[in-house]
């Protein structure tokens, strides 16, 4: 991430720092020839990598109304370039900050649904390389806003975006499949969300789940070496 503070961002230098670090260290230059930006739900939500100004025009342009950034709002390069330019198109920019090798806090689940029930749609949801956070979060959009079953929402968790299931990313999995687990004991629904925040306020913990899971070597040195996952 490329640390820069507003008072940088201001100046020429510190603009030309933000659009290095967008670029490079955000693989800018790389989405220049892969691209990984998909269709959730029809005409309602996409998920995507980190845009830079050119594509939240174009997105724009497609009638998207809402930004969902899930990096957080930490001073950087990338993040006052997205909010100069979702400002300057009349677009909302949601700041909702998830994690991609953590398991989901509660606060972020009880937050997510929250989120998807508020905003204006047509909407994108992105995280650096739309592949982990984007995710996780395109899992819950199916399932707490359009009543998808919580076994096929887990599709949007898989290679063929960039997750890699077998590194630290895939915490994610384990607590879904977790609480799939749980619900098939019970004889639960897997679109009941009421029962899935009933496990989650009752036997969900979050540092557990992440002690019990551990990813295999080489996919922790894809994740964590060669992707850089945040």
């Amino acid at each position: 991430m490329q640390a820069i503070t507003r008072e940088e961002f201001a100046s020429a230098a510190g603009r030309r720092r933000a659009w290095f670090g967008l670029m490079l260290g955000d693989h800018g230059l790389l989405r220049k020839f892969y691209g990984n930006s998909h269709e959730i739900a029809q005409g309602k939500m996409w998920r995507t990598y980190q845009p830079s100004p050119a594509d939240l025009k174009r997105w724009k342009d497609r009638g998207i109304k809402t930004v969902i950034n899930l990096r957080g709002d930490k001073p950087s390069g990338y993040y006052f370039l997205e909010e100069e330019t979702c400002k300057k198109l009349g677009v909302a920019l949601e700041t909702f900050r998830v994690f991609s090798r953590e398991a989901p806090s509660k606060k972020a689940l009880l937050g997510a649904r929250a989120l998807f029930n508020r905003i204006e749609y047509p909407a994108i949801l992105h995280c650096k390389s739309g592949a982990d956070r984007a995710g996780l979060m395109s899992v819950l959009y199916l399932f707490f806003h359009e009543g998808v079953p919580l076994d096929q929402a887990l599709e949007q968790l898989s290679f063929k975006y960039g997750h890699v299931k077998q590194g630290k990313t895939g915490v994610i999995d384990h607590v879904f499949e977790k609480y799939i687990e749980h619900a098939k004991s019970k004889g639960i629904a897997l679109n009941d969300i009421d029962a899935f925040f009933a496990w989650v306020d009752e036997d969900y913990d979050p540092e557990a789940a992440r002690a019990e899971f551990r990813g295999a070597r080489a996919g922790n040195f894809l994740t964590d070496v060669i992707l850089r996952r945040e």
